[in-house]
């Protein structure tokens, strides 16, 4: 959007009201059952244009025990991160979307979010990372393989890498210890990328390696285009490794953004952006289990059974059958990340899932901005969200990063992807 479109959008906000909800505490809805206000209609979403400021000599800020350091400071836009079996990282770098082809009416609507993003080219590429002595520098970076169309989900088993482009889904042959492709990948399944309001594809493998979960958005906020264009969205597909052949796992879910498998039980787990323009409180993105043949609400209601009064016509049997997700991450926190720790990480984190919060843009008071951990017990979440990386956003309202995917690395450290600054970086506990 060009600085007189969004001048204009950010006019018709104010003379149209500031979508607040004073009265009602963000912390209020957080975790597995949040205290949600009365959805707000009318009003476009407050819209808070980060400034983006450079890192210089500051990092982010870590608990007490632990540090962190930049890896990778001269990335083409991060997205997510594979640890691989020898300890080398891949990262997945790229801008998808079709935003071109958008038309004016949905600029006003606030699809088009005004936030602070990197200037920098999209890579369309991998990039891998090597610490060949263990001391924390990975000395070697180079470009794994490129000509990609933005990669965003990746995923490893045995000799099968997976990249999850914004258009189909790509395997390429993987020996431990190379560092190139040896080769062009292999389509495995196409998948939904006509206009990609939300292109992104986020990726994950069972166990066993048979079957991969891809995280597939919708194409509107609320179905504006239609439900034609929203056909095979706001879903997540299983896709069979060996054949291609995809049937839909769970629907319903507007646009998930990471997905996990817990260890020891296989659970799938996913982390989900919900709908905008229901008050600065509405609706949760959330951190759920979950399950095969599950429908989570969208786009006919929020949150279990409470219904969207803008979407017609309503499906009363649909809504009915909604499942309410299991964890709450507050409206509008932007969840983009999500892995399961270890005990490497430390007994303070060592049971519960990190989740990367790219941060609002549409909130008068900023949230997310932030990595956060959330703690289990007995495989389920267990108490409120701890921060674990945070000052990527000041106080003044300049922005230095924005988290986006996670990664547990197994020896003992998190790896952050921040698509601000294009950098990586690695928190590990110290001695």
């Amino acid at each position: 959007m060009n600085r007189a479109n969004a001048l204009a959008v950010m006019t018709l906000a104010l003379l149209l009201g500031a979508c607040g909800s004073d009265e009602h505490d963000f912390e209020q809805t957080l975790g597995p059952a949040p205290e949600l206000p009365e959805p707000e209609r009318g009003v476009l979403p407050s819209m808070t244009i980060a400034e983006p400021a450079p890192w210089g000599e500051q990092k982010p800020s870590v608990p007490q025990g632990y540090s962190v350091t930049a890896i990778a400071t001269d990335l083409k836009i991060p997205r997510q991160t594979l640890v691989l079996p020898n300890g080398d990282i891949l990262v997945a770098e790229g801008r998808g979307g079709n935003a071109a082809k958008l038309k004016p009416k949905d600029v006003i609507a606030g699809y088009i979010k005004a936030s602070g993003n990197t200037k920098v080219k999209g890579g369309d590429r991998l990039t891998l990372l090597r610490d060949a002595d263990g001391d924390g520098r990975y000395e070697l970076q180079t470009v794994f393989a490129d000509e990609l169309n933005a990669p965003y989900g990746l995923a490893l088993h045995e000799s099968s890498l997976y990249v999850a482009n914004q258009d189909a889904l790509l395997r390429f042959d993987y020996r431990e210890g190379q560092t190139e492709a040896s080769g062009p990948p292999n389509k495995v399944a196409d998948l939904p990328a006509e206009i990609n309001h939300h292109w992104t594809k986020a990726l994950t493998i069972s166990e066993d390696g048979r079957l991969l979960y891809v995280g597939i958005g919708s194409n509107s906020n609320i179905t504006e285009r239609g439900m034609a264009a929203e056909v095979d969205r706001a879903m997540i597909w299983q896709i069979d490794a060996a054949t291609g052949a995809y049937k839909p796992y769970a629907t319903g879910l507007r646009n998930p953004m990471a997905l996990a498998i817990q260890p020891g039980s296989g659970q799938l787990w996913a982390v989900v952006n919900e709908r905008d323009e229901l008050g600065e409180n509405l609706v949760p993105d959330y951190l759920t289990s979950v399950r095969e043949g599950g429908f989570y609400g969208w786009p006919y209601s929020y949150w279990g059974q409470n219904l969207d009064p803008r979407v017609r016509p309503q499906d009363p049997a649909k809504v009915a059958s909604a499942i309410a997700p299991d964890y709450s991450l507050g409206a509008h926190v932007a969840a983009l990340g999500l892995d399961f720790s270890t005990a490497a990480m430390g007994e303070a984190f060592a049971e519960g899932v990190f989740v990367g919060e790219h941060g609002s843009w549409n909130r008068e008071q900023p949230v997310g901005y932030k990595v956060v951990f959330v703690p289990f017990r007995d495989g389920r979440p267990a108490g409120p969200p701890q921060d674990f990386v945070t000052g990527f956003r000041s106080a003044d309202g300049t922005t230095r990063g924005r988290p986006v995917g996670v990664t547990v690395d197994p020896r003992g450290a998190l790896i952050v992807a921040d698509d601000l600054a294009n950098t990586l970086w690695r928190v590990t506990p110290t001695p």
